[in-house]
């Protein structure tokens, strides 16, 4: 048995569905591996096919190509180079198995299969995959390494079962999504108590980079016996970092140090996870860029600054649609925000298209007064202008709603709520505006965008409105929103009931009255555009409630 081994540690993004490329990337990585001198070169989970793979995992095709790949992944393993552990699917009598592989030599030299299969939140798998036993360490280089994937490390049962078998160390690959505060919940409440109870390091990694709805921060690290952090490597980026472990005088294997990197605080991290993942759906999905309705107002500001930090400015490109009811403030903060950003600024007026549809709808609106029907046709103008653009262009309509608008239902279907893809779905508007203070006052290490202010500041400061009719503020119809969003957060978030939120100090006819708003806009929000995903119930995934739904706590 060797007393030291050069484990690498590849955080790395993936592709779902991509095959060939996946392999291909994991290849050049164990070059990389090989050069520092690496023993065996680890991957995250999934990362031959991609995770989430939801039901494309169901086709048989994808199941056998991937098995092909597997294959010469396993071959190019006979040049005595790194064993590599490859995170993959497997089919056996019948069912589906959330697998690693050990290729090494040119064999596969085991097969460990994921035991606990997560059924919660933005997960599915029990609806793919078949659990598999209660995992064995696989013995390389006559070393006994325990492999706990991604959800059986929360389960201390698991981990138990390793040390009994004879663990020496852990290695978890993991396709753990992003959420706010998630950093410290894996490494204090999950590793660190497996650390505890076995008395065995552990080495947590975890995948980078979008796929849809959920961003993947990365942020791996590995913790020795005695509970100390020995590494840490960075969030959002894709990284290799070769490990070394020794087997000390009392016979218990340790990581040597290395680098700590610091992970980026709230609301960073926030705004990461909206550059990451706006940057791999368009990219991927093969858009030449995006665009986006900007307002003047500071949604659709930081939306663009954004878009700019993930794709740069080239290929953001932004239209301001003014109506008789836009300020001259918000034409002049539009315009300051899009030269800020260094991106295209074309203005469209729709004052013609509405007194088209005045005229058109004349006759069967004779006899009624302007109401929310005119405010809304001025949105689906919008709308539909964009969209134009986007069909003729190519670029996808970014929508620039937040959460607390679509929590309530202020929000135009058809209208500003139409677009591919929307960064702020699943933040509320107080989030809004932490965010949008701390980029006028720093540059995101990951971002192309300028460093520097992004916006004005009055575009933080001055009340939201719509401006859909004269002297138009955003509450007149909502609570503020440092009421509003605490209200949301414990409906939605923590779902109490009516009585425990007013229990927290709020009105209960206000409380009640967002409840209803909340239940009645489940219809618009089934036909909302996807976002990145950024706390614990974000819409879609997370919550999904009935359309029809009679039940109310007030």
């Amino acid at each position: 048995m060797t007393d030291s081994l050069n484990i690498a540690l590849v955080q790395s993004t993936q592709s779902v569905g991509d095959l060939v490329g996946n392999a291909d990337a994991m290849l050049e990585w164990r070059v990389r591996a090989a050069e520092q001198g690496a023993d065996m070169v680890v991957f995250p989970e999934l990362q031959l096919i991609g995770y989430p793979p939801e039901d494309l995992v169901l086709k048989p095709a994808l199941v056998e190509r991937a098995g092909d790949e597997l294959l010469r992944l396993m071959r190019a393993s006979a040049d005595g180079g790194p064993a590599m552990l490859v995170g993959t699917v497997i089919a056996n009598q019948g069912a589906l198995f959330n697998c690693v592989v050990l290729l090494d030599g040119g064999e596969i030299a085991a097969v460990r299969q994921k035991r606990e299969l997560p059924n919660y939140g933005t997960f599915d798998e029990k609806r793919l995959f078949a659990p598999g036993p209660l995992p064995e360490p696989i013995e390389f280089r006559g070393v006994k390494i325990g492999v706990p994937i991604c959800e059986d490390v929360w389960y201390p049962f698991v981990c138990a079962h390793l040390k009994a078998q004879g663990a020496q160390l852990l290695i978890s690959p993991n396709g753990s999504p992003y959420e706010i505060d998630k950093d410290e919940r894996r490494v204090a409440q999950v590793c660190a108590a497996r650390v505890q109870e076995t008395g065995l390091p552990i080495a947590y990694l975890n995948r980078v980079g979008g796929q849809d709805e959920l961003a993947f921060d990365g942020a791996s690290f590995v913790l020795n016996g005695d509970g100390s952090l020995a590494h840490q490597l960075a969030d959002w980026r894709e990284e290799m970092r070769l490990t070394r472990w020794e087997a000390q005088a009392d016979g218990r294997w340790a990581c040597a140090p290395g680098d700590i990197a610091p992970l980026a605080p709230y609301p960073e991290d926030v705004y990461c996870a909206m550059i990451v993942s706006l940057r791999d759906y368009v990219n991927r999905n093969r858009f030449t860029g995006v665009v986006l309705g900007l307002s003047g107002g500071i949604d659709s500001a930081l939306s663009a600054a954004v878009a700019v930090d993930a794709l740069g400015p080239d290929r953001v490109w932004c239209v301001m649609m003014p109506s008789p009811f836009t300020s001259q403030d918000s034409l002049d903060d539009a315009a300051s925000c899009a030269e800020m950003l260094g991106v295209r600024l074309d203005s469209i007026f729709i004052a013609d298209a509405m007194k088209s549809f005045d005229a058109m709808l004349a006759g069967v609106f004779e006899g009624r007064g302007k109401d929310l029907t005119e405010e809304n046709i001025q949105s689906r103008i919008r709308g539909v202008t964009l969209m134009a653009l986007s069909n003729k262009f190519g670029h996808m309509l970014l929508t620039t709603g937040n959460k607390s608008e679509m929590s309530v239902g202020y929000a135009t279907i058809y209208g500003d709520m139409a677009g591919g893809y929307s960064v702020l779905k699943d933040a509320y508007k107080t989030t809004v505006f932490d965010l949008s203070r701390w980029r006028n006052a720093h540059t995101p290490a990951i971002g192309l965008g300028p460093s520097g202010p992004v916006m004005p500041e009055r575009v933080i400061t001055k009340p939201p409105t719509a401006e859909l009719r004269e002297n138009q503020k955003d509450e007149d119809s909502l609570p503020p929103y440092e009421v509003l969003d605490p209200i949301l957060h414990g409906l939605v978030e923590s779902e109490l009931s009516v009585e425990q939120v007013v229990a927290r100090g709020f009105d209960r006819e206000t409380v009640a009255r967002i409840e209803r708003l909340l239940y009645i806009a489940e219809y618009k929000r089934r036909q909302a555009p996807p976002g990145v995903k950024l706390g614990s119930r974000n819409f879609g995934r997370d919550r999904r409630y009935p359309i029809t739904n009679a039940f109310r706590t007030s």
